[in-house]
């Protein structure tokens, strides 16, 4: 490998910037800091947790998630998260290495437990590690660029940011800036003949909360993601009927037991038109009047702030270019991006991540030249689109190795197969029992072994 990082640079500490206190950005301020580097991350909520900080209140939000109202581009309500909500994945599987995610006493100890209990977690993580110190809440980022240096060696960048309350703006100068603002805020919405005239009632995902304001309606949910399944369940039980739009109507097991169980519950293939009559009608000629449209359609990548020169760009869902999802060639090492890859374990990738990031800011880690980092990801580019995977799957990894990469790059010890294989079980046994997988499981030989490894016995060492 070819090293871009300066003989000056190697030994030298770095003012870094982090840009969201959520798990991926803790975990990179946690790193950074292990690594020498002085950090300041600016959150713009009242706590950590990103988008595991609950915000029951969505009135000011738009119904749709759309953001082009506002001045900055920016949503006011960042979780998408609904009250009812649990975790997908056991919570063996979700901690960062030397923090498991133990289950507590006086709390929520099931192994698929609510929301709160995994932001309790993340409280629990920022304060072992004394993180709250280096984080600035209430304050929103409004402009991420780089400093006009006449050497162009060393690149520096601006910050700007708004404090929400005081309105008080500040400007900074970092050696660095990691972005880990998450990418389950922007509604990706679908494009649907007369969707923009339609008079009743059409709403994101992302402003879901509680099943309550659908009593008796007739309810489309449009897509059938692990949220459009969770959601249709929870309103089957107070809309008068749900009507569950999906890409294919060849569903799992488990949905299909769900829908055979209830009456008011039907599956249909995608929408054909939006009627202003309020008739909703799908591809295959059937149709209903409905009261309200409910997309669970999934999340885009937007970063509002960010000033990059055409360097980076969002086309259709793909970021880039960027070498391993994580460093813009031209701009690298100095801007970072943690928590991009979906489809993964979450909080060991982004610990992994976050260490190749901090070890190649502070010279022990290299990244190749800029040209071989741009060959790289035309070569990835190339095969994900001879595998024919859309543009907006671009990120969506779904391979328990490439968190390695990262951890190769540092030296870092691969993830655990019991993490993996605990994981599949979990969505295997959903696949089969929708309804019952979180509470019923057949994962005990796997569990065990799991509770004996290194990673929740050595909590004293």
């Amino acid at each position: 490998m070819v090293s871009v990082t300066s003989e000056a640079s190697r030994s030298r500490s770095k003012k870094v910037c982090v840009i969201g206190a959520g798990p991926a950005g803790l975990v990179s301020a946690r790193e950074l800091r292990k690594e020498g580097h002085k950090v300041v991350v600016l959150e713009q909520n009242d706590d950590v947790g990103g988008q595991w900080l609950y915000q029951p209140n969505v009135e000011e939000e738009d119904p749709l998630g759309r953001s082009s109202g506002s001045i900055d581009g920016e949503l006011k309500v960042h979780s998408s998260i609904y009250s009812s909500l649990r975790l997908t994945s056991p919570r063996e599987i979700m901690g960062y290495s030397d923090f498991p995610f133990l289950a507590k006493k006086g709390r929520d100890m099931r192994r698929f437990p609510g929301h709160k209990e995994l932001w309790l977690y993340l409280k629990d993580f920022s304060e072992t590690f004394g993180l709250r110190e280096m984080i600035r809440f209430k304050v929103r980022v409004e402009f991420v660029g780089e400093k006009e240096e006449e050497d162009d060696v060393i690149k520096k960048w601006i910050v700007r940011s708004r404090e929400k309350l005081s309105g008080k703006v500040m400007e900074e100068i970092f050696d660095a800036v990691v972005v880990a603002t998450g990418h389950y805020s922007h509604p990706r919405l679908p494009s649907i003949k007369g969707m923009d005239s339609w008079k009743r009632k059409q709403i994101h995902s992302h402003v879901y909360r509680v099943p309550d304001p659908f009593r008796n309606e007739v309810v489309v949910v449009v897509g059938n993601s692990m949220s459009g399944q969770d959601i249709s369940m929870e309103l089957v039980e107070v809309a008068k009927e749900v009507h569950l739009s999906a890409k294919t109507l060849d569903i799992s097991s488990g949905l299909s037991k769900v829908i055979s169980k209830h009456s008011n519950l039907l599956i249909h293939p995608q929408i054909e038109s939006l009627e202003d009559d309020g008739r909703v009608i799908f591809v295959d000629g059937s149709w209903v009047v409905a009261d309200t449209i409910l997309y669970c359609t999934g999340y885009s990548y937007k970063f509002p702030f960010l000033e990059s020169k055409g360097r980076i760009e969002v086309d259709d869902d793909r970021v880039g270019p960027l070498f391993e999802h994580t460093f813009p060639p031209c701009l690298s090492p100095s801007l970072s991006f943690v928590g991009i890859p979906r489809k993964l374990i979450g909080f060991p990738f982004f610990e992994a991540q976050a260490k190749w990031i901090a070890q190649v800011l502070s010279g022990k880690s290299s990244l190749p030249s800029p040209d071989q980092m741009l060959q790289s990801v035309a070569d990835f580019y190339r095969s994900r689109d001879l595998a024919g995977v859309p543009k907006h799957n671009t990120h969506d990894i779904a391979d328990f190795t490439y968190c390695d990469k990262y951890a190769d790059y540092v030296g870092f010890p691969h993830l655990e197969e019991w993490r993996k294989l605990l994981c599949l079980s979990a969505l295997n046994n959903s696949q089969e029992n929708l309804e019952t997988y979180r509470d019923s499981w057949d994962d005990h030989e796997l569990l065990q072994e799991a509770l004996q490894s290194s990673h929740f016995t050595n909590l004293n060492s």
